[in-house]
């Protein structure tokens, strides 16, 4: 049996074990001139990928969860391939560190371009001059609030890109398209520019003092192995190429099935889908309130739960099913008079703030040596190591903020609210950064629950002016969703720099400065695709819809506010939990399931719960151990063919059958 480079902690979780970190031992370099070449040529490429499948295909959909198969697919071939190059011309191969970092640029430039930031930013830049009529009287309510240098209104300029059939490479179309990318990729690189200073912050108390697992990071680490291609690596395993061959197999049944329906399926019901929707059989009231409820079958899924803890696998199950009981008993009370209620969003909203407070309070006594060390004082950290200078980060997050602030500013907002908004913002993203390197949460989607939808819900709108109420419109697009959010990704490539035995200084320049490009690439990714196929045919225009019509009702029919809703429920859990080290149930659990996405995975995730259960049970952990090759046969079988389907649909103009929805 394969020995596979990971370290079994007390309850049979995994963690690498490439390297026991206590000091960050060099041994090689991340950042040279192949790695960062490869870079500039693979970010193209993945983002004409990535738009071809979530807008004009729209299927597939990596970016709505934190394993993103497309940059696990290219791993792969890089490492196949380099592995080649390594036999015939073994001075240009690859070493670790630059394949894991091409990884990790390739994960940050799909985060911008992808589901819930640039491919929802994108059609708002003309959604309101081209859909302003008589009617809704936009070019007088709405239009006269928009900074024209930072969006398109020409009417000559956006024809093109909404009926297509046309190049973004005219002269005249560069030309009025340039300063908007420029103007905005500086402030999407300030955002990546803040998060990057935060986790250089708490990447010390969260990888070497609390010892964070990082289940997101296994994959890529267990493909990217010195012993990957030995003969008792990964790809020498038996059980790995079963799990690969099980989920390979339906995938390229469920593939053929789609072109030829003689073809059974296997664990789907129907032409095209993965899923069966329970919901439907509940016809009568207050059942029918369960609403969509799909069964799913998703073999990566499996096999990414595994990596998670037992509890909070438990926990997701128990707790999706707690939402939907919410539903049906506000329906059988008759609390649905309010459409709000139970108040969904307030109550996630005050999950993931209470995490982020609790991440922060535990982590304290850190915190304040990193203050000493800012203020050039005694300290007993040394960042000397670190991605930064921890005064050059703090420096930096204030230079970050501030940049934003004046941004915000200049389209309207006070900088009393903008403060408010960024401080919010940045809460969410630490806690979901926090989240994914403590258990790898499939899902952190939060939708319709950014800063501005609380802030109007609790002030009311009647709070904010016209102008403010517009910028805040205009960011609902990285405040959407948070699935496809680039600072867990951030956080994730230093625990690959610290396993690869890379500096963190290094990784921190490429990632900012990569980041950068990566945010112009995917602008231009989007434009040329849409100009070449008309966004009216192929683009999912509600994106733009959503944000200007809400707008629209906020400026037309202004509100009061309310108190806001159950806030303090995961502070209940939360300590419970630490009061109660017994207590099953995870807060966390309580934050992810609150929203859509969580629909798609509660199966798998019940069933590596189950699976888990028993192999710690009757096999524990030497037998969880040896088993943990199946599993991830089941998620690189399912991504790769998965993957090549999808790449053939592209190439010959099919659709295909989606894998992942």
């Amino acid at each position: 049996m394969a020995q596979l480079p990971v370290k079994r902690s007390l309850d049979g979780e995994t963690e690498t074990n490439d390297k026991q970190q206590s000091g960050h031992s060099l041994t090689a370099k991340a950042v040279t001139w192949k790695s960062v070449l490869l870079c500039l040529i693979l970010l193209p490429v993945n983002a004409f990928w990535l738009v071809q499948m979530e807008v004009v295909r729209y299927s597939a959909h990596p970016t709505t969860i934190s394993l993103l198969f497309n940059t696990v697919f290219i791993l792969l071939c890089l490492t196949v391939l380099n592995k080649i190059v390594s036999i015939y011309a073994p001075r240009c191969a690859l070493h670790r560190g630059e394949l894991l970092l091409i990884y990790t640029v390739l994960c940050i430039g799909s985060c911008v371009s992808g589901h819930d930031m640039l491919e929802v930013f994108v059609p708002m830049l003309t959604y309101s001059f081209k859909h302003a009529t008589s009617a809704n009287n936009w070019a007088n309510l709405i239009n006269p609030h928009l900074r024209k240098s930072l969006f398109i209104s020409d009417e000559l300029i956006y024809k093109g890109y909404y009926v297509g059939n046309d190049t973004i490479w005219r002269l005249k179309y560069i030309k009025a398209w340039l300063p908007v990318t420029i103007y905005w990729t500086l402030f999407v690189s300030l955002l990546l520019f803040v998060m990057l200073c935060l986790n250089s912050l708490l990447r010390k108390q969260w990888t070497d003092s609390e010892r964070l697992t990082y289940p997101i990071v296994q994959l890529p680490l267990q493909i990217t192995s010195e012993q990957a291609f030995q003969p008792k690596g990964i790809f020498f395993n038996r059980l790995f190429w079963m799990g690969f061959l099980v989920a390979g197999l339906i995938d390229q049944i469920n593939s053929l099935n789609y072109y030829y329906p003689s073809i059974p399926t296997v664990f789907t019901p129907g032409f095209g889908e993965s899923y069966l929707d329970i919901g439907r059989f509940f016809t009568s009231k207050p059942w029918n309130s369960i609403g969509w409820t799909p069964l799913s079958f998703y073999p990566f899924m499996i096999g990414l739960g595994m990596f998670m803890p037992l509890d909070f696998l438990f926990s997701c199950v128990f707790f999706y099913w707690f939402w939907k009981f919410e539903k049906v008993t506000s329906v059988a009370l008759a609390f649905d008079q309010d459409p709000r209620f139970p108040y969904t969003e307030n109550q996630a909203f005050g999950a993931y703030m209470s995490f982020c407070l609790y991440s922060v309070y535990i982590s304290r006594a850190y915190l304040k040596q990193v203050l000493q060390r800012i203020l050039g004082r005694s300290s007993s950290v040394d960042d000397s190591q670190e991605p930064m200078r921890y005064r050059s980060a703090a420096i930096g997050i204030g230079v970050g903020v501030l940049g934003l602030l004046l941004f915000a500013h200049t389209m309207g907002l006070p900088f009393y609210i903008g403060i408010l908004f960024f401080v919010i913002y940045f809460a969410l993203a630490l806690a979901i950064t926090r989240m994914r390197a403590e258990l790898g949460t499939p899902i952190h989607d939060l939708h319709f629950t950014g800063p501005e939808m609380i802030m109007t819900r609790v002030a009311g709108t009647r709070a904010f002016s016209a102008d403010s109420l517009t910028v805040f419109a205009i960011f609902f697009w990285f405040n959407r969703a948070y699935r496809s959010h680039p600072m867990p990704q951030q956080l994730e490539g230093f625990k690959l720099a610290e396993q690869s035995r890379t500096s963190y200084r290094e990784w921190s320049r490429a990632m900012m400065v990569l980041g950068s490009v990566a945010v112009f690439v995917a602008f231009w990714a989007i434009l040329y695709l849409m100009y070449h196929y008309g966004a009216e045919g192929k683009s999912k225009l509600s994106f733009g819809a959503e944000s200007y019509n809400k707008l629209d009702g906020w400026l037309r029919s202004p509100e009061l506010g309310k108190p806001p809703e159950f806030f303090a429920i995961a502070f209940l859990l939360q300590l419970l939990r630490v009061r109660f080290p017994w207590w099953p149930l995870h807060p966390l659990a309580f934050a992810v399931t609150s929203s859509w996405e969580i629909n798609l995975v509660w199966g798998p995730l019940f069933l590596a719960w189950l699976f888990k259960s028993l192999i710690l049970r009757y096999g524990g952990r030497g037998g969880f151990h040896k088993a943990l090759p199946f599993f991830i046969g089941l998620m690189l079988g399912q991504f790769v063919v998965g993957s090549i389907w999808n790449i053939y649909g592209i190439s010959v103009g099919l659709p295909t059958y989606q894998f992942w929805q």
